[in-house]
């Protein structure tokens, strides 16, 4: 009975640590895009001519604010990320907004997160505000 308590304990200070160190790696990842805007090239297998994928931008706390698909027509989709007002480099985004090729809003995404920043709920809204459907999260252990 006592070392099944102690390799409790093990095990609950190890996963503590561990959620602590991925916390760490993203507030790093953060850190090294602080203002970055990363492009993504692509060529086509037997041409010289690489053209504009996709185009990330990051903010001045390093988070994703946009992000935009190319074709060889132009834009193909965008979606811009929305943080908490006066929130810190660990905040997660609470809505997405999805536009399309002719840059007109298709989808809003609100998300819901737990205490300790896990997402549970994804709600779906329709441009004119109305709830298209709603996705949930089920965090299962292996």
């Amino acid at each position: 009975m006592k070392r099944l308590l102690i390799a409790l304990a093990l095990m609950t200070l190890s996963v503590g640590c561990f959620a602590q160190s991925v916390s760490d790696a993203t507030i790093a990842k953060r850190e090294n895009r602080k203002g970055m805007v990363l492009k993504e090239w692509n060529t086509p297998a037997g041409d010289k001519r690489a053209f504009l994928d996709r185009k990330t931008t990051y903010d001045e706390m390093g988070r994703k604010i946009e992000e935009i698909e190319y074709a060889s027509y132009g834009q193909k989709w965008r979606v811009v990320s929305e943080y908490p007002a006066n929130s810190d480099i660990t905040a997660k985004v609470v809505r997405e907004i999805e536009y399309n090729d002719r840059d007109k809003v298709v989808r809003i995404r609100k998300y819901e997160y737990d205490e300790d920043g896990s997402k549970v709920r994804q709600l779906n809204y329709y441009p004119n505000g109305k709830l298209e459907s709603v996705k949930t999260f089920e965090y299962v252990p292996k």
